[in-house]
């Protein structure tokens, strides 16, 4: 198991971590601040640093699994390509930093902040979702229009109220109670440990749960824009979010 410290702290950009195991999936550490692949939102990129100051870069992060493909509750820190070297230096057991790139990873939290008001804008179920560092997209089951101009000023105004954004959770229970709260067809919550991670933007713009990198208050988001509304399927509608200009 990997103590993930964004979950409760997502400006941390760094940490010390001991390497639990090496494999063909990446690196296993004890404890990190890399955010793995999940819930549509993209997985960290970084560095992990060594105790004489050599920088192993990661290109990406993503959950273990077995044999079978199901989560072990390890995160694997995926080397880029081109470091054999280093990479058949380190072992089991060594102390290790490990350090994200906080451009790209606030760029995510941008993102995914701002699809929590579009969610509160467009009022459907989502069937699909997508968060990089150069876009992010929601695909809502739904077959009316909508207007490009009117959400990107609906999302403006969320933005410059600035809106708290606060990390919380509910129990399976309370969530069993309140099904409406989950607003994606595509991505459930994680269940098993009885408790489940929430968001709540503001006090009535939008609380679900999720499990994901946010900012700490809407206006942080800066200047975001809809750059495209597709009609991919009779029910869906795609709209894809941009940084302003």
């Amino acid at each position: 198991m990997t103590q993930e410290l964004f979950r409760e702290d997502a400006y941390l950009r760094e940490c010390q971590a001991t390497i639990e195991s090496i494999g063909e999936q990446g690196i296993v550490l004890d404890r990190t601040v890399f955010y793995p692949l999940g819930g549509g939102q993209a997985g960290d990129s970084g560095v992990l640093v060594t105790g004489d100051g050599r920088e192993l870069r990661i290109a990406d992060t993503r959950k273990a699994k077995d044999a079978e493909g199901r989560p072990t509750g390890g995160i694997c820190h995926v080397p880029a390509a081109g470091q054999e070297e280093l990479l058949a230096q380190l072992a089991a057991g060594m102390t290790v930093t490990g350090r994200i790139d906080w451009e790209r990873r606030h760029k995510l939290m941008r993102f995914h902040t701002a699809t929590h008001l579009l969610c509160h804008l467009v009022p459907q179920l989502v069937n699909g979702c997508s968060i990089t560092a150069d876009y992010a997209r929601l695909d809502f089951n739904m077959t009316e229009p909508l207007d490009k101009d009117e959400l990107t000023a609906g999302i403006a105004r969320l933005v410059q109220a600035a809106h708290p954004v606060q990390v919380s959770s509910i129990t399976d229970d309370e969530l069993d109670a309140n099904p409406a709260l989950v607003k994606s067809m595509s991505v459930q919550p994680p269940r098993g440990t009885g408790r489940i991670r929430t968001i709540r933007v503001g006090d009535e713009i939008d609380f679900q749960p999720c499990g994901g990198t946010h900012v700490a208050n809407t206006q942080e988001i800066g200047g975001v824009v809809i750059t495209k509304i597709e009609k991919k399927s009779a029910t869906t509608r795609r709209i894809v979010l941009g940084f302003a200009p």
